[in-house]
């Protein structure tokens, strides 16, 4: 079982306590660190969804380090990354090898990172 790290926030009722994941989402980051299977893809699919609901203008980070994965899975996130509205600025964090570097690609033109 992986580990998770919790971020705790005060708010104006005390503590809140997030896991990382949804911390970011908060914030419109969707991290695929992870060879893309089909559970992978359904994640950042719903993530990407989600945040195309909750804002279709606001832009969504998308960073990358992933050494590929199954194609059909890749495919299913690179036609959901075309086909939401806001921009989807993806960056390479380490490596973005066979599919991850497609999704690399599928970033917004002028908003696709490696470093």
């Amino acid at each position: 079982m992986a580990l998770i790290p919790m971020v705790i926030e005060q708010t104006g009722r005390g503590e809140r306590a997030y896991d990382i994941y949804s911390r970011l989402l908060k914030e419109r980051i969707v991290f695929l660190g992870t060879p893309i299977d089909d559970n992978i893809s359904s994640l950042i699919i719903s993530q990407l969804l989600f945040l195309e609901a909750e804002d279709p203008e606001k832009d969504i980070f998308l960073y990358i380090n992933s050494p590929g994965g199954i194609v059909s899975s890749g495919l299913a996130i690179y036609d959901t990354i075309k086909y939401i509205k806001p921009d989807v600025v993806t960056t390479c964090m380490g490596q973005a090898a066979s599919m991850g570097a497609v999704l690399l690609a599928a970033g917004t033109k002028g908003k696709r990172y490696a470093l």
